[in-house]
């Protein structure tokens, strides 16, 4: 076996030590400087991979989400009903590539330990665009969504680092029709994108959902 696959592999078993993750194996491929393992999130099985890149470890992880939401309407979109949207991980290249072309800020692009957050931390907007993917793909729907008016109380209680496994869940707050458009109605949900128990995103998102389309009415045999 490869030498540099022990640490390799020590490594994957320590990204598998986050409270959010249960490793149910960990193996390494003889002659190359891989390790992976089967992992466990809540249910959803996926992988994680480590390999040295540049000079230091790169982690990817690759988890299986719920389906995406195709048919829900404003009338599923129940006050205090939770939705657990999946999760995403968070690289090192990812966040130093968004920093370049959108935030860059020099702790978004030094790992430096001696800057304000103690090493390198990913864009706040870099977050929440994460996020977005999956509230777009297992919270909203194609067939109803009809676009958001605004978000109120957006927070970054914690920073993100390299390797962080994030998973959103969206709580429904409200879910009001609308006076003048009987076609759709207002949904406000909270949000909140955690690393394990730590929420590092929270906002209150407005989003304006199509109402469920009244069945065909069949016409009477006569």
């Amino acid at each position: 076996m490869d030498g540099a696959m022990p640490a390799t592999a020590a490594k994957a078993r320590a990204v598998c030590a986050s409270p959010s993750i249960s490793c149910s194996s960990i193996a390494a491929r003889a002659g190359s400087p891989m390790a992976w393992a089967t992992v466990a999130m809540s249910g959803s099985p996926g992988t994680v991979r480590a390999y040295p890149w540049k000079g230091s470890l790169r982690i990817e992880l690759f988890l299986w989400h719920p389906a995406a939401v195709t048919d829900r309407y404003f009338e599923d979109y129940v006050p205090g009903a939770t939705h657990d949207c999946g999760s995403v991980s968070v690289s090192e290249a990812e966040i130093l590539d968004f920093a370049r072309r959108y935030d860059p800020q020099e702790f978004h692009l030094d790992a430096a330990a001696d800057g304000p957050f103690g090493g390198l931390i990913a864009s706040g907007w870099h977050t929440a665009s994460l996020m977005m993917r999956l509230y777009a793909e297992h919270y909203l729907s194609a067939v109803s969504s009809l676009g958001s008016p605004g978000v109120d109380e957006l927070r970054w209680p914690r920073p993100v680092r390299p390797g962080a496994v994030l998973r959103l869940r969206a709580t429904v707050l409200e879910a009001r029709p609308s006076r003048s458009k009987p076609d759709r109605g207002l949904v406000r949900t909270r949000v909140e994108f955690a690393d394990g128990d730590d929420v590092v995103f929270s906002a209150s998102v407005l989003n304006l959902m199509r109402v469920r389309p009244a069945a065909p009415v069949r016409g009477s045999a006569g």
